[in-house]
C-alpha cells in the first residue's frame, strides 16, 4: 500500500481525508452524544458545535421526528447496528429541516460513528412527483367530470331559456325559472374553477375597466372571506383600461382573496386598491419594499394599472418569500392545499403580459402588487367601441334562414339546441352519432350550410366524422361544440386546420349569435 501526500509533501492522515470528506460524519459517544464532527457535518447542521460539545445529538432532530429519530439512537447504541440507511430529520437554527440518511458503525473506543447523506432534494423530488401524478389524476378526472355537467348544464341553462320565452318578465312564473337559470350559471362557474387547475385555459382578452370589474365581484369576495374579515375597496381615478380574459382576472382576485383569508384565521382586513401608476427613470418601481418573483427582475417603463390586494395576516417568512410561486409549493399542512394558486395567479397575470411583485412583513400582513399594462387613449375607446357594436349587432337579430345538421349524442342537449334553433328559422336535421350523420349527408349534404357537432361521441368522434364529409362537401360550415376547453380540442384536433367552436355550457343566445356568425362569413 502506497503512502498519499498532502500539498506540504507530508503524508496525508486518515483523519484529513475524513475532515475534508464531502460527506457528513459526526461521532457519538456511549450516551448519544456528539464527540466530534466534520466539516461537512458542521455545514449540514448549519451552526458551529465547538463551544457547546459535547451536546446530545437527539437535540438536533426536527421535533415532529425526534422519538422516531432517539428510538433508532438507542437502538445502535446497544450494538443492534441496522443494516440500512434510516432516514433522520434534523432541524437546524435558522434553517429549513435537512432530510437525511444515516449510516451506523461502530468505533473500536466504543463510540458510534454516523454517516449523514443530505437527501433533502432528492425526497422534495419524490414528493413533487407523487403530488403531480396525484394532480394529473384529479385533472383527468375533474375533466371527465366537468364534461358531464357541462352537457347537463347546458341542458339546464337551454331549456330556461326556451321557458323565457313564453314567460317574459311580468309573468308569475319569470322570476322562479330566472332562479333556475342563474344558479346553473353558478354551477357553471363552479365547473370552470375544477378545471382551473388541470388544464390550461383559452383567454379571450379584451379591454377591461377594472374598477366596473371588482365592483361586480366585491359580494362574491365578501362571502369568500367570511364575516370576521372587513372588506375595503379603494378605486383612483382615471386609472385607464386593461387587456385581459375577465374570467381569468376574476380568478386571480379570487385566489388571492381566498389567500388572504387563509392568512387571517383570527379576522381582520382585506383591502383591494386600483390605480394609475407610471414607471420610468423619474418613477422607478420601489424595489426597497417588493420582493419580484424570480422571473420579474425588472419592469418596462410605461402606463400601468396597479391592484393591489393588502392583507393584515401573519405575512410570508423571508426564507420562503421567494418561493411561493413555485407550482406545488405550500405553507399549508399537507393534504389541505394543492400548492397550484399563486402560481396559478402568477401564470395568468404573465399571459396577460403583466408583473406580480408581493412585499411581506410578519405579523403584520402582506401586499401582492399585479401591474397590468395600462391601454389608454383612443385605443381604449376604440376597442371598447368596438366590442359594444359587436355585442350590439349580435343582439339585434339572432334569425336566420338555412339548414343546419346537428349532431349530438346528449339528447336533452340535442332537444334543447333543435328547439332553439328551429324557433330562430332554421331547418334542423338531427343525428345522434356520425354514423347518422354521414348517411344525413348522403341524402341532404346539397341542402346543410353548417354542422354543428360535439366533439366526444360514442363510436366515430366529431372530428373523424368531419374528415369523412368534407371530402364531398368542402363548403360546408362547422362548428365544434364540446364540454373541454377549446385548447384541450386543438391539441387533438391540430392548430393549422381552421374550425370553429362553443364551448358548454352555452345559451340560446350564445348558440344562435354562433351560427349567425358562422353562417354570414
Amino acid at each position: 500500500m502506497v503512502a498519499s501526500t498532502n500539498d506540504t509533501g507530508a503524508p496525508a492522515r486518515l483523519v484529513d481525508f475524513i475532515e475534508n470528506s464531502p460527506i457528513a460524519i459526526v461521532t457519538l459517544d456511549g450516551q448519544g452524544c456528539i464527540i466530534e464532527g466534520n466539516r461537512a457535518f458542521h455545514s449540514l447542521t448549519q451552526q458551529s458545535l465547538g463551544g457547546r460539545l459535547p451536546m446530545p445529538f437527539a437535540d438536533l432532530l426536527s421535533p415532529g421526528r425526534k422519538p422516531e429519530g432517539e428510538g433508532l439512537l438507542r437502538q445502535a447504541l446497544a450494538g443492534h447496528l441496522p443494516g440500512k440507511a434510516h432516514p433522520f430529520e434534523l432541524s437546524p437554527e435558522g434553517g429549513a429541516p435537512v432530510i437525511v440518511s444515516a449510516y451506523f458503525s461502530a468505533a473500536a473506543s466504543g463510540a458510534l460513528i454516523l454517516h449523514l447523506i443530505d437527501v433533502t432534494e432528492q425526497k422534495n423530488l419524490e414528493l413533487r412527483f407523487a403530488h403531480s401524478q396525484k394532480m394529473q389524476a384529479v385533472g383527468q378526472l375533474a375533466g371527465g367530470v366537468a364534461h358531464d355537467f357541462n352537457n347537463l348544464l347546458t341542458a339546464m341553462i337551454g331549456f330556461c331559456d326556451l321557458l323565457l320565452m313564453r314567460h317574459p318578465a311580468g309573468d308569475q312564473s319569470f322570476a322562479d325559472i330566472m332562479q333556475i337559470k342563474q344558479n346553473a350559471n353558478r354551477a357553471a362557474n363552479l365547473v370552470r374553477q375544477l378545471l382551473a387547475f388541470s388544464r390550461r385555459q383559452t383567454l379571450q382578452p379584451k379591454v377591461l375597466d377594472l374598477t366596473d370589474l371588482l365592483a361586480e365581484l366585491s359580494n362574491l369576495v365578501r362571502r369568500l372571506i367570511g364575516e370576521n374579515i372587513e372588506l375595503k375597496m379603494i378605486h383612483g381615478r382615471d386609472i385607464g383600461h386593461v387587456r385581459a380574459d375577465q374570467g381569468q382576472l376574476e380568478q386571480v382576485l379570487i385566489n388571492l382573496a381566498v389567500n388572504a383569508r387563509d392568512a387571517m384565521p383570527g379576522g381582520g382586513t382585506l383591502t383591494i386598491i386600483t390605480r394609475h401608476i407610471r414607471i420610468d427613470r423619474a418613477h422607478p418601481l420601489p424595489r426597497e419594499l417588493m420582493a419580484p418573483a424570480e422571473e420579474d427582475t425588472a419592469i418596462p417603463n410605461g402606463d400601468y394599472v396597479l391592484v393591489e390586494v393588502i392583507d393584515t395576516g401573519s405575512g410570508i417568512p423571508k426564507p420562503i418569500l421567494q418561493k411561493i410561486f413555485e407550482p406545488f409549493f405550500s405553507t399549508k399542512a399537507v393534504g389541505s392545499g394543492t400548492g397550484l394558486g399563486l402560481s396559478t395567479v402568477y401564470g395568468i397575470v404573465k399571459q396577460t403580459g403583466g408583473y406580480v411583485y408581493v412585499s411581506s412583513q410578519e405579523k403584520k400582513g402582506t401586499n401582492f402588487s399585479l401591474f397590468f399594462p395600462s391601454v389608454v387613449g383612443q385605443e381604449a375607446v376604440t376597442t371598447a367601441a368596438e366590442s359594444d357594436t359587436a355585442e350590439k349587432n349580435a343582439a339585434v337579430d339572432l334569425t336566420g334562414k338555412g339548414t343546419i345538421l346537428l349532431v349530438e349524442d346528449e339528447t336533452p342537449v340535442r332537444i334543447f339546441a333543435a328547439r332553439a334553433l328551429r324557433n330562430k328559422g332554421y331547418t334542423v336535421l338531427e343525428a345522434d352519432c356520425g354514423d347518422t350523420a354521414i348517411e344525413l349527408m348522403r341524402t341532404h349534404g346539397h341542402e346543410v350550410e353548417v354542422i354543428v357537432t360535439d366533439v366526444i361521441m360514442p363510436g366515430m368522434n366529431g372530428p373523424t366524422m368531419i374528415d369523412k364529409i368534407t371530402p364531398q362537401f368542402p363548403n360546408v360550415k362547422v362548428i365544434f361544440i364540446s364540454g373541454y376547453a377549446e385548447d384541450v380540442f386543438v391539441n387533438n384536433y391540430g392548430a393549422e386546420r381552421s374550425f370553429n367552436f362553443l364551448a358548454k355550457p352555452f345559451t340560446l343566445k350564445q348558440l344562435a349569435g354562433k351560427i349567425k356568425e358562422v353562417a354570414g362569413k
